[in-house]
């Protein structure tokens, strides 16, 4: 057996030493303390970053169940079914269809944004705690963990010192995007996975470059292995978080390592071999993996062949990206009209930090820091903000006839079902990718004025931007005959009951006592994506059954028509088509004594069980 070499003996001593106290054998947690000490600053910034997105969402504590995200109360009431419907799975009651909605159809799963990795991962806190306080959950851990993930990858891959890192690391959590999309779009805040998949692309390109290490030339084929069994399982997992998240990572990821090879061709031409078959083995793996979901998303049951949503109404205007975000440190409602909601303040990035990133660019060029990365993240970051644009450009509101790229996108399936005003979001991380160089630069220099303005001048592009707490609001409380569970006197896990008036994608209000019961029973129609628009195209919702129209109209009215034989024959009709078993009329509904008037006229005397009206169905 050989003897370790000299400075091997040397730090095998040290560690030793360092052990001991006076000759005294350290503690475990003396060594522990040792060990976490240098990662205390972290940890902090990690700890500022839960407080941020604490404080943001304020709004919705202490009690979840009484409050709603006022900008956007529809999608959040959407949200709570999804969740509720993914947590069934802890009860082995979960399928890819859901019949808990839409009734007889149901719902397919991956043809909706339902989140079902988060929702299947806190269902124990759905089952125990209620729906709304596992949504309140993910609306402030999206933030503060995407925050940690960005943190972490600017930290340990791109080597930034700590202040710049978490410059970059806050910005991509807190971006006004981001805040916006928080107003109900889990799915689209849910990106803690996404610095993960970036950092095992690096990796792989890592491993497939011969050069990397000098100790041991040629490829690292175990690492190109590993690398892609990573990149498969966080791609496959970020299928079942945000699809669309994680077509807009791909897009970017591909102008980056296209650009990238471009710059740097001398490491294309080295690591091209390897960081193919790496890609390989991760398409092969994940294809394996999603090949059933796919097919179950795209021609499964109640599968939509086209998107939902028109690339023409949700294009960004060519001017926002020059505004602030009206949930900004220094937004104004007036901005407001350059978009198409609250949930898409996407392109607001102010003009502030416009100017300081472009300045960014040009002086990292001139400082000849990481040009290929500069490069890889100026390219793509012009291409995803043109893309942004949309089919036709919209420039303060007005729409010109000028084509803008998207327009090439066009009739490609799949893709032209994302929304172009959300490519914008992948400037964040673009954006801070830049920021985080230039800050990182600075601190390096040898010039103390350089050390202080560049971080300087990024903090005053940011201040305008910061962000605010979530607009809230007091939400109606559930009907006692869904909290204190009298619901089960008249229909039976897993049956249908029929609230009245039925939810629509606009008035979604019945699903939240679906969503409080765990989705234990189904109803019928609701807020969700199906095949029901001309030739089976995706439609929002479904259209509605006789009885549920005159329903409708009742309740917009108040004016109860003559109800005939053939009204309660097709009232008969509809209820055996939904398979109910129960009518409920709760006492908050809108115009609740000409619903119960037009009820009884269509299925005779109701019964009183708590604070509702039942009509059993046999």
């Amino acid at each position: 057996m050989t003897s370790p070499a000299p400075a091997a003996q040397d730090t095998k001593l040290s560690e030793d030493t360092a052990d001991t106290i006076a000759g005294v054998p350290r503690s475990r947690w003396a060594r522990w303390q040792a060990a976490i000490r240098p990662h205390l600053p972290d940890l902090g910034i990690c700890l500022l970053f839960l407080l941020l997105a604490g404080w943001l969402t304020s709004g919705m504590w202490p009690d979840p169940g009484a409050r709603t995200l006022s900008l956007n109360p529809e999608d959040q009431v959407l949200y709570e079914w999804f969740l509720a419907a993914d947590a069934r799975a802890l009860l082995g009651d979960f399928g890819l269809l859901s019949d808990r909605l839409n009734a007889p159809d149901g719902v397919n799963l991956m043809a909706n944004t339902t989140i079902i990795a988060p929702g299947v991962l806190f269902a124990p806190v759905t089952l125990v705690f209620g729906v709304t306080t596992t949504f309140a959950l993910l609306v402030a851990g999206n933030l503060a963990v995407t925050a940690i993930a960005w943190f972490l990858l600017f930290r340990r891959v791109l080597g930034a010192r700590r202040l710049a890192a978490a410059l970059g690391g806050g910005f991509c959590g807190f971006a006004p995007g981001m805040i916006s999309q928080t107003n109900s779009h889990l799915h689209m805040t849910a990106l803690w996975l996404i610095p993960v998949i970036v950092w095992l692309v690096v990796r792989l390109l890592r491993a497939a470059d011969p050069t990397a290490r000098p100790d041991r030339p040629g490829p690292d084929r175990r690492r190109i292995v590993t690398s892609g069994i990573g990149l498969a399982a966080a791609v496959s997992v970020q299928v079942f978080v945000g699809e669309e998240v994680l077509f807009l990572t791909a897009l970017t990821l591909i102008i980056m390592t296209v650009a990238y090879g471009i710059a740097n061709r001398q490491l294309l031409r080295r690591a091209l071999r390897g960081f193919a078959t790496g890609l390989l083995i991760a398409v092969g793996l994940a294809g394996a993996a999603l090949a059933y979901p796919l097919w179950f998303q795209f021609a499964g049951p109640q599968s939509v062949p086209n998107g939902m949503f028109s690339p023409y109404y949700f294009s960004a205007d060519l001017a926002s990206w020059t505004a602030i975000s009206p949930l900004s440190l220094a937004g104004s409602d007036a901005s407001a009209r350059l978009t198409t909601g609250p949930a898409e303040y996407n392109t607001f990035l102010g003009w502030p930090l416009l100017l300081v990133t472009v300045a960014a660019v040009v002086w990292l060029f001139q400082q000849r820091v990481r040009r290929p990365l500069l490069i890889a993240v100026t390219a793509a970051g012009v291409l995803m903000a043109a893309l942004s644009l949309g089919p036709d450009l919209v420039i303060n509101g007005e729409r010109t006839s000028f084509p803008g790229p998207y327009g090439l996108l066009l009739g490609v399936p799949v893709v032209d079902g994302a929304l172009p005003m959300r490519f914008a979001l992948a400037l964040i991380p673009l954006i801070a990718t830049v920021l985080v160089l230039a800050v990182d630069r600075a601190s390096r220099a040898e010039v103390r004025s350089t050390r202080i303005l560049v971080p300087a001048l990024a903090a005053a592009a940011l201040l305008p931007i910061f962000p605010t707490p979530l607009p809230t609001a007091a939400r109606p409380p559930l009907p006692t005959f869904i909290s204190g569970g009298h619901w089960r006197d008249c229909v039976a896990p897993g049956g249908v009951l029929v609230p009245v008036p039925l939810p629509t994608p606009k008035e979604p209000w019945a699903m939240r006592w679906a969503a409080a019961a765990n989705n234990e029973f189904g109803m019928p129609e609701g807020f969700f994506i199906g095949p029901y628009a001309s030739g089976g195209k995706a439609s929002m919702g479904t259209y509605k059954q006789p009885t549920s129209a005159l329903l409708a109209e009742v309740a917009k009215t108040g004016a109860v028509p003559p109800i005939s034989d053939e009204q309660r024959q097709r009232a008969r009709g509809d209820l055996a088509f939904w398979n109910a078993s129960c009518v409920v009329l709760a006492d908050d509904a809108p115009r609740a004594e000409s619903l119960r008037t037009a009820l009884e006229g269509l299925l005779g005397p109701a019964t009183r069980v708590a604070d509702a009206w039942t009509w059993k169905i046999r």
